[in-house]
């Protein structure tokens, strides 16, 4: 890609060089932390073509001549966020030795919830693996302090609302009594955490196994690995089908 490009919108070309998801864009935009020219920029969506200077926190930007796309086992106790008030420690932190480039996280996975994270500096693939309609599936154990009634699950599975929110996972398979392997396509903010909740289910850990074609299996806790070209391949091409077959869909309505 390198230096030439056509005319893109802002938010496109922050995410093109590394700097966030297009939504996370946005919000840095809205931020203030933009600017073009010298100037600043608060609202999304205005083009800038090649010769435009952008800075982003004031340090001057250009889209990533190469993409990289790691997995990280996160380890329960760190925080998916570029800086925490707390002091809690920072997912990306383990990833110091990785590369030169700055990464981010493509989705995040709480606090105590450990397990597969994508990392990568390429916004149009976190776009992709992020959205909804690319219905990219995410696989869990979930291990709790008392029994999981299989009543739950089939009602999650149909559809459960909880104070307002709608959640619905696509297949689970018990491990025991108090252990279950969950599939979820969108995983909205602490899903899992507010299903159990509901029924007073304490939950003693999350642990994320799948997304997509990639498995977490030999990946030890806080430690990572780069994407295979295939691996990143294959993701890319299920979540296109799954977005086509979706506007179908719709289009059948």
């Amino acid at each position: 890609m390198g230096n030439d490009f056509e005319s893109l919108r802002l938010q496109v070309f922050l995410a093109r060089c590394g700097i966030g998801s297009r939504r996370k864009c946005e919000e840095y935009i809205s931020e203030g932390r933009v600017a073009v020219n010298g100037k600043s920029v608060l609202v999304p969506g205005s083009k800038v073509g090649p010769r435009d200077k952008v800075t982003f926190d004031g340090r001057a930007i250009r889209p990533e001549k190469e993409f990289e796309y790691i997995a990280l086992h996160k380890p329960s106790g760190f925080i998916c966020s570029n800086q925490d008030r707390d002091g809690r420690p920072l997912a990306k932190d383990l990833l110091a030795d990785a590369t030169h480039k700055r990464l981010y996280n493509v989705g995040r996975l709480d606090y105590m919830t450990s397990g597969l994270l994508f990392f990568t500096n390429d916004g149009e693939f976190s776009k992709l693996m992020t959205h909804p309609s690319s219905h990219v599936e995410k696989e869990y154990m979930v291990t709790t302090k008392k029994e999981i009634p299989k009543e739950l699950m089939e009602q999650f599975k149909k559809g459960i609302s909880v104070q307002g929110e709608y959640f619905r996972l696509k297949r689970y398979a018990f491990k025991g009594s108090r252990s279950v392997s969950i599939t979820l396509e969108e995983g909205k903010n602490k899903e899992l955490r507010k299903v159990f909740l509901s029924r007073n289910i304490t939950i003693k850990s999350i642990h994320r196994i799948r997304i997509g074609n990639v498995k977490l299996t030999g990946l030890a806790s806080g430690h990572f690995r780069k994407l295979t070209r295939k691996e990143v391949e294959q993701l890319k091409a299920q979540a296109l089908e799954n977005k086509k077959n979706s506007a179908k869909n719709r289009n059948r309505r």
